[in-house]
């Protein structure tokens, strides 16, 4: 996986302090995820290619080159992404983490969802 992250540290002092951040999450032609989840919520901008989104009740969400989305968290919000197109699909992911903390944490299918044979790494 290429791409780059970015940290900015919070002005204010809070207790529990996290950072926001920043990374490019690429997805190559016919690759996924694998079944994640996240502690916090994420906003995610599609720079390039179609992300299709396979959420915890099997629904599946389409977002195009130009759109952007908010995946909410909890482990009751487990999904997938996948790239069924020819070109990599480029997200921009911005979130408020603690130090330190993983972006995803991989998971196994939910009940009734067929497993990912995908060996994504996106922590």
């Amino acid at each position: 996986m290429g791409g780059w992250q970015a940290t900015a540290r919070r002005t204010r002092d809070t207790a529990g302090a996290e950072d926001l951040a920043g990374r490019e999450v690429v997805i190559d032609p016919g690759g996924c995820t694998g079944w994640h989840f996240h502690r916090v919520p994420l906003i995610a901008l599609v720079k390039s290619g179609t992300l299709t989104r396979i959420l915890h009740d099997n629904s599946v969400v389409v977002h195009l080159p130009g759109s952007s989305f908010v995946e909410p968290a909890g482990v009751e919000h487990l999904h997938l992404g996948r790239n069924l197109g020819t070109v990599p699909v480029v997200l921009y992911v911005t979130s408020t983490l603690a130090r330190g903390e993983a972006f995803s944490i991989p998971a196994a299918a939910p009940r009734g969802a067929t497993p990912c044979s995908c060996s994504g790494d996106f922590a």
